[in-house]
């Protein structure tokens, strides 16, 4: 454990809060810390903290709460997650085509005449199956026959959307596929049928965002719902999902900095664009890049996706796949091509860029890899992470170490815990399925492995992403303390910030998860239902329970 540490009182002016009668991660000697201009200035007993003390200093009784490092969510859509601009017609996850039918009727009577509908709700296997009466754009034409609609899939990778969203984004049967998008058609017409995958669905949920009326309001109101529900969780930094600036999300950004509204540090990633070319992309962000670690927006890592998603055929893997519904491309797609992300990182490299990359497939987690490697070989030494890697072949796992590479992992959901992967075994077999993901094989070489959320496709709360990492067993983390790691210090290195946060420590952030339970003392069953009493980011308390 760590010895108790502090700055030199006689050097130091007096603490602007102090937390005392607690029981401290890392500490187990102390029981109090005193914090200053936002930083720990001491960590130790109760008795030595009266030299940091002043008329103005306010002292926190913890009644013996559990403090940790506030968490740090590698891996969060914030911005989008709680925001009403995301559409609010709602479907239903495991109905069928028809079964959708009513739900689809009553987005139609809440819907404004004319203007794009927006939802969300659907699964691809349901309403894709061989005994449908009508494809899915015949359905939802039928009900939207006169205004566009685009509606996301839970994983946000396929989009279900109507003849007039096709229209105003010119695509036909006969139209070229964008970078990094499939567009679908029917089997025996060759007609299109309403489902687009990927980047194609991006560019038409582009097109229905930007016409938003008070588009700016209704994002800055859901941007505040979601930096609420993280703050109630215990997050004090996040890693942004993906920024697309394209849409007016920086400029929100920026307002809630200047207004003061921020409750978490926030690395915000600009999203590559893999239709635009590079030159244009590179002189946005050279005039939004900001490395300021004192700042609580940081915008010098960039979000660009390597391929798609398992379930839809997407995933780019190195062997086929089995089954697919996308059989021209039988190993899946490239947002971004494999030569082209190399020419990406060292340009990016250049201007004060890292990246944070979406690689699921084998494929796909090669392929970044191979890029970060001429990265590497032109001189960067900046922290990259591949975000996701559900399936690494047996060659690739060493590489991450090596390479000094972060690998992220989304375990929030049952399945995982579980390991139960058997929706996989169509698509790629029972050895492929078998291998999916193995955190413990990537911590064991030494790599640094981190935790995140990817909400709202898992649950927000980091301590359910600690339990499952534990409950995985074999293929999990070994111990709670590796699991805490990688949702705090670890997940600070991907992000380039373990000198000011990630850890207790004098000099560092005060930024506090409060926890009503010491949960490394807990069973794996226990530890998410710990309740987080109070978060506090930078010595101010940005969530109390009680209040």
């Amino acid at each position: 454990m760590s010895p108790i540490v502090s700055a030199k009182p006689e050097l130091e002016k007096e603490a602007d809060m102090i937390l005392t009668n607690a029981k401290i991660y890392g500490h187990d000697k102390a029981n109090t810390i005193a914090i200053r201009d936002g930083n720990i200035v001491f960590i130790g007993k109760r008795k030595a903290s009266t030299a940091y003390r002043a008329k103005g200093t306010e002292i926190v009784d913890l009644e013996q709460a559990y403090v940790m490092p506030g968490f740090i969510d590698n891996h969060n859509h914030v911005f989008e997650a709680a925001s009403e601009a995301g559409g609010n017609c709602e479907l239903d996850m495991d109905a069928s085509l028809e079964e959708q039918i009513p739900y689809l009727k009553t987005c139609r009577e809440n819907a404004k005449p004319k203007g794009w509908v927006m939802g969300y709700g659907f699964s691809l296997d349901a309403i894709l199956t061989d005994d449908n009466r009508y494809t899915p754009l015949e359905v939802i034409d039928r009900i939207f026959p006169d205004q566009p609609v685009v509606l996301m899939e839970q994983t946000s990778h396929s989009m279900w959307v109507n003849s007039v969203a096709l229209k105003l984004a010119n695509i036909t049967k006969d139209s070229p596929e964008p970078q990094g998008g499939k567009i679908l058609k029917d089997k025996i017409t060759g007609e299109l049928n309403g489902i687009v995958f990927d980047n194609a669905g991006d560019i038409m949920m582009e097109m229905a965002w930007n016409s938003l009326e008070n588009q700016f309001d209704q994002s800055y109101d859901g941007l505040m719902l979601g930096l609420e529900e993280a703050g109630a969780h215990g997050i004090t930094t996040i890693g942004d999902g993906r920024l697309y600036w394209k849409r007016g999300w920086y400029e929100v950004w920026k307002e809630a900095e200047r207004k003061g509204d921020l409750t978490s540090r926030i690395s915000l990633r600009p999203w590559i664009y893999p239709t635009d070319s590079m030159p244009p992309q590179l002189a946005f962000l050279k005039t939004i890049q900001s490395s300021d670690k004192s700042a609580l927006l940081l915008v010098d890592q960039v979000k660009m996706y390597s391929d798609g998603i398992i379930i839809n055929g997407t995933a780019k893997t190195l062997a086929p796949y089995l089954e697919t519904y996308i059989p021209d491309e039988p190993n899946g797609i490239n947002y971004i091509a494999p030569k082209q992300m190399k020419t990406w990182l060292s340009s990016l490299d250049k201007i004060g860029y890292s990246a944070h990359i979406h690689a699921i497939g084998d494929g796909a987690i090669r392929e970044s890899l191979n890029a970060v490697e001429y990265a590497r070989s032109q001189g960067s030494e900046k922290p990259y992470t591949l975000t996701h890697v559900e399936m690494v072949n047996p060659q690739d796992v060493a590489r991450f170490a090596k390479l000094d590479v972060t690998a992220d992992f989304q375990v929030g959901s049952d399945y995982v815990a579980q390991h139960d992967h058997q929706w996989a075994e169509p698509f790629l077999g029972k050895e492929r399925t078998h291998s999916l993901m193995n955190l413990k094989s990537i911590f064991d070489t030494g790599a640094n492995v981190t935790l995140s959320s990817d909400w709202n496709v898992n649950d927000i709360n980091p301590l359910v992403g600690i339990a499952n990492s534990l409950k995985m067993g074999k293929t999990g983390l070994p111990d709670v303390y590796a699991a805490i790691d990688a949702y705090t210090i670890n997940a600070a290195d991907s992000l380039g910030i373990s000198d000011i946060t990630g850890s207790i420590t004098v000099g560092k952030s005060a930024d506090f998860a409060i926890l009503d339970r010491d949960i490394t003392r807990l069973s794996k069953n226990s530890i998410a239902k710990t309740e987080i009493l109070m978060t506090v980011l930078q010595g101010d308390i940005v969530f109390d329970s009680e209040e």
